[in-house]
């Protein structure tokens, strides 16, 4: 009897681990992170695939800190883009021209570097300085936009072009997006409640009057 018993148990104690449905794993389209990664790259006017990649790899649901990540992202691609055309300079040093264009292709970049560290003060630490500095943030993204442009209009050779282009393009895009992001933030800013006046006024350090060159 007890044999029966015990068989009888076990026989049950299978069937419900066969048949037990199993846990599901949350979907994570329906996570605040990714409510929120869409909510920001929303606003990208083109493809959102690399604004979405981006920050998915970023460990936070907070709005500023995803926004801040696109830029970021952006620069160390620009810093890789450099090394890149650093290293492809050998193979063409028997071509004076192809070496000028890399060359001046390397210079742009290397100001849009400098671009982003004067972005990257104009942002501060904060949400109100971000916001006291809207307007420069986005001038500054839209100059590190028009160095990646002069680079690349610079290239005539076909075959080059593409060779840089497959090497800087993930940083170019990358710069763009961020841009896209900061032009809509007001968008981006509504959407997740966050009430912070944006302004449109030009807050860049100025250089002196001419005046005070004069004795």
């Amino acid at each position: 009897m007890n044999v029966a018993i015990k068989l009888a148990f076990l026989f049950l104690t299978i069937t419900s681990t066969v048949t037990a449905t199993p846990a599901k794993r949350p979907d994570y389209l329906s996570t605040q992170h990714a409510k929120t990664i869409a909510g920001i790259c929303t606003v990208i006017q083109s493809d959102t695939s690399l604004c979405t990649k981006t920050l998915k790899e970023v460990p936070s649901d907070d709005p500023i800190t995803l926004i801040r990540a696109l830029p970021t992202a952006a620069e160390s691609s620009v810093k890789k883009s450099v090394t890149f055309l650093i290293g492809i300079k050998p193979k063409h040093t028997s071509n004076a021209v192809a070496t000028a264009a890399i060359n001046s292709c390397e210079k742009n970049l290397n100001n849009a570097l400098e671009d982003f560290a004067e972005f990257w003060k104009a942002t501060g630490k904060d949400v109100t300085t971000l916001a006291h500095n809207y307007f420069t943030c986005k001038k500054t993204l839209t100059s590190i936009m028009g160095y990646h442009s002069t680079c690349l209009d610079d290239i005539k050779d076909k075959n080059l072009l593409k060779e840089v282009e497959s090497g800087i393009g993930v940083g170019k895009n990358l710069s763009s997006n961020s841009f896209d992001v900061f032009n809509g933030l007001h968008t981006i800013f509504n959407t997740f409640a966050i009430n912070v006046k944006l302004n449109e006024e030009d807050t860049s350090p100025r250089p002196p009057p001419l005046s005070d060159y004069y004795y």
